[in-house]
Parts: structure tokens; C-alpha cells; sequence
């Protein structure tokens, strides 16, 4: 058994059901992310897991024991709130070492334990500040601290950089990222930010309305989505969703794609066998945006490679990449061009699509059919 274990957990206030049976195994040392909407249930479970509410039915284990009826200071976790919660009128150093003070651990281990926590969090300058002194970045590293500490055999950690502007999140994304490298513990991370789930997570678990609609690695997640729902939560911009008929083409079947007025009917690659009985009805196809780019002559001959022309609507130049608006099947849909490729609002490009990772869903169940 791993360091975390959830097992068919459900949770219900009176007759609403916030948790609908989870299942979820994390093994030691992994960097386990809950991501989802607001009110899919996954800062419900985190409390769940620290003990903070209780199990409606269903067990959850950490290390190997089952706490569902432990409280919090017997279950070997340590929390790092969205808050922070830092003491005001303590000093960095009294802060990161209250829990030790509560163990009663002696003053000289105690003062050990923090100066090697300051060290791995490169905070030995701020010891001696209290938390008005500190900015949101320095405050959420004395957080952790406090955490590291404790020495738990799992760190929760429910949506900490939240309150932070877009450049520390990203800052703090690394710091917790070698964090995690260095101390080696098992840590499970709640956030409503797919940036940070793919760019932390060994495993992500993808929740919606009290349900994990996938449990996978980040890998796994965004290139075989298991549903409509994941594919478009998963990525920035997310996954083009477009309507398409399942039509005759030769003596198989292919897709119909309609472009700046030209229809034309794209082989299947490799999905023939699932779509078959699709024949006569739409599917709609999921293309991310970087396998709509611009036509790049040498990979025209490929199997899985097809052009079609499209007329410019926006045009968004971001940096490294532009992207761009065209319609196809009367669907917007977003491409991702290199920006001396890029064409500007009304003029026509040449679009390769990419058919390596494309995915076909049933419109009706939502779920992955090839």
C-alpha cells in the first residue's frame, strides 16, 4: 500500500452528495494533483484527508492506516493553507517551529530542525521578521517551512499560490517543485489551475461534480482525454472541439471538413475499426491548438498530416507563438502558427492539421470514442 489510499469515499450533507465515490492510490514519494472547477469537491476531499470532516462511507489510509476516525495531529499530515495562517505576532522562526514547541521537542533539535529548513527554503535572512514584514512569496515559503518541519508522511497543500500575482505563482511553482525534489515526501496539491497541475504533478486526478473524470499522469491526461470534459480543462488554450460527419471515402470511411467554402474528406488515421458504426453521424473531433499550425512543406507527405485553407478572423500574437481564429464545420477554432508564418485578420493561411494525437468523441455520452 502506497502513502495515500482512497477508497470508494463519499460524502453527503443530508440528502447532496459532494463526493460520489473516489478511488485514488498514491504512492510514496509521488506529487499527487486534485484539479477542477470551483465546487467539484476536491478542497471537500483535501479537509477529508487531513481530518478536518468527516467520511460520509468509505476508508481513506495514510502510510498504511486507516484514519477516517483520527484526528488531525494523529494522522502524521501537515497542511499549508491558501491563508498562509501564520501567527502575526511571531517571528518566522517562532512560527515554523510552534508545532515543534507543541511536541515539546528539545530547544536544541528544535533550533537544528529549523535553521536546516531555513536552508532548504533559502530563508535564513528572515527568520527574525514577522509576517507583516514579509511579502506574499516569503510568507507562503515560512508556510512550508512550518510544514517541512513537522517531518509528516504526507504534505497537503490546498491551492497556495492563489493569492499570489501571475509571476510569483510561477516563481513558486519552481520553488515547490525542487521542494518536493529535495525533501522527497508524498504531497497532495489541490488547485482550480491546470498551468500548475500539468507543471507539478507526477499523477493528476481530473474532478468534476464530486467524480475523478481521470486519474493519470500529466502526460496522460492531456494527450489521452478520457472524456469532452477533461480535454477541454486540460490546456492553455484549450482543445478544439469540432462537429464532424462520419462520410464514405473510397472504401472506408473519413471525416467531413468544411473551410473557407472548400469541403473536403480527411482520412481517419488509424480510427476506422471505432468509427465505423458512426457512419451517416457526427463526432466531434479534438485537435489542440499546436496541431493546427501553419504548413511546413517537409511533413506534407506524412500519413496523419493534412492542409487545408482557411480564412484569418483574429488574430492574437502572444510572443513565441501567434494565434490565430479561423472557422471550420462553423466551429471557431484555434491554431497555433510561428509568428513569420502568422497571416493577419482576413486573409487566407494554409493550415496543416495533425492527426498524430487527434481524439474522436461521442457527442451524446461526451466520452472518448478513438
Amino acid at each position: 500500500m502506497g502513502a495515500l489510499s482512497i477508497r470508494n469515499v463519499r460524502k453527503s450533507y443530508g440528502s447532496q452528495d459532494i463526493l460520489k465515490g473516489i478511488n485514488i492510490e498514491v504512492e510514496d514519494g509521488e506529487f499527487l494533483i486534485m484539479v477542477g472547477p470551483s465546487g467539484c469537491g476536491k478542497s471537500t476531499l483535501l479537509s477529508m484527508i487531513a481530518g478536518l470532516d468527516s467520511v460520509t462511507s468509505g476508508e481513506i489510509y495514510i502510510g498504511g492506516r486507516m484514519v477516517n476516525h483520527l484526528s488531525p495531529k494523529d494522522r502524521d499530515i501537515a497542511m499549508v493553507f491558501q491563508s498562509y495562517a501564520l501567527y502575526p505576532s511571531m517571528t518566522a522562526r517562532q512560527n515554523i517551529s510552534f508545532g515543534l514547541d507543541i511536541r515539546r521537542v528539545p530547544k536544541a533539535e528544535r533550533d537544528q530542525i529549523v535553521e536546516r529548513v531555513a536552508q532548504t527554503l533559502q530563508i535564513q535572512h528572515l527568520l527574525d521578521r514577522k509576517p507583516a514584514q514579509l511579502s506574499g512569496g516569503q510568507r507562503q515559503r515560512v508556510a512550508m517551512g512550518r510544514a517541512i518541519a513537522r517531518n509528516p508522511i504526507l504534505f497537503l497543500f490546498d491551492e497556495p499560490l492563489s493569492n499570489l500575482d501571475a509571476k510569483l505563482r510561477v516563481e513558486m511553482r519552481t520553488e515547490i517543485k525542487l521542494l518536493h525534489r529535495r525533501v522527497g515526501k508524498t504531497i497532495v496539491y489541490v488547485t482550480h489551475d491546470q498551468v500548475e497541475a500539468m507543471t507539478l504533478g507526477d499523477k493528476i486526478a481530473v474532478m468534476r461534480a464530486g467524480e475523478v473524470m481521470q486519474f493519470g499522469t500529466p502526460r496522460q491526461v492531456y494527450d489521452d482525454p478520457a472524456n469532452l470534459f477533461v480535454a477541454g480543462f486540460m490546456g492553455s488554450p484549450s482543445m478544439n472541439f469540432i462537429p464532424s460527419e462520419i462520410v464514405t471515402l473510397g472504401g472506408g470511411i473519413g471525416l467531413r471538413m468544411v473551410s473557407d467554402g472548400v469541403t473536403q474528406v480527411l482520412p481517419l488515421n488509424g480510427a476506422e475499426a471505432k468509427l465505423k458504426t458512426y457512419l451517416g453521424k457526427e463526432v466531434i473531433v479534438g485537435l489542440r491548438p499546436e496541431k493546427l499550425t501553419h504548413k511546413v512543406d517537409a511533413l506534407c507527405g506524412m500519413p496523419h498530416i493534412h492542409v487545408i485553407q482557411s480564412l484569418v478572423h483574429v488574430a492574437e500574437p502572444t510572443g513565441p507563438d501567434t494565434l490565430l481564429l479561423v472557422r471550420i464545420n462553423g466551429k471557431d477554432v484555434v491554431c497555433r502558427v510561428h509568428p513569420d508564418h502568422a497571416r493577419a485578420h482576413g486573409e487566407n493561411i494554409e493550415l496543416m492539421l495533425d492527426f498524430s494525437k487527434v481524439a474522436y468523441f461521442d457527442p451524446q455520452t461526451e466520452l472518448r470514442i478513438a
